[in-house]
């Protein structure tokens, strides 16, 4: 299988959808926060000092989704048609579990919207805990769900 994102001569390039059908897409992305009981406490009881962390976290991953292509050096900028970014607290991580959804309709898939803003809802949320702990962990980013496009649907199926 060619690499998409280089040419012929082994160059890195945008590529060209020019041709390629606008369809419907949709893609998922998860993100876990680990960290001691003690900190999800703060979480849970709205007694972190920054504010509160699920909500902060939760615009940060929606922002993040919308500025992808000035993240990522070879992504297109996409018509967004929806993001939203669901963040639950866990005790039996004990954490944070994050679930990230981009819709467009368009030329390319959004699994690097969706991958940004769990990432950056994790970073966030990490950032604003990391004063009482600085031992938490961010696992588990992954594509979890994509469909449209040409290549049809990928799910992760756990």
């Amino acid at each position: 299988m060619a690499l998409t994102h280089f040419d012929k001569d082994g160059n890195a390039h945008m590529v060209d959808v020019t041709d390629k059908a606008a369809t419907d897409r949709i893609a998922t992305a998860t993100a876990r926060v680990v960290m001691l009981p003690e900190t999800l406490a703060l979480v849970t009881e709205g007694r972190a000092k920054k504010g509160d962390v699920l909500a902060v976290a939760q615009i940060a991953g929606i922002m993040a989704a919308k500025r992808t292509a000035d993240l990522i050096p070879l992504c297109h900028p996409l018509p967004i048609t929806r993001v939203a970014v669901e963040l639950a607290a866990d005790p039996s991580l004990p954490g944070v579990r994050i679930l990230a959804t981009v819709r467009t309709t368009g030329q390319t898939g959004v699994e690097m919207e969706a991958l940004t803003a769990a990432s950056v809802a994790a970073l966030t949320v990490y950032d604003m805990l990391k004063a009482v702990e600085r031992s938490m962990r961010i696992e588990g980013i992954e594509v979890t769900l994509k469909d449209g496009g040409k290549s049809g649907r990928y799910e992760v199926n756990r």
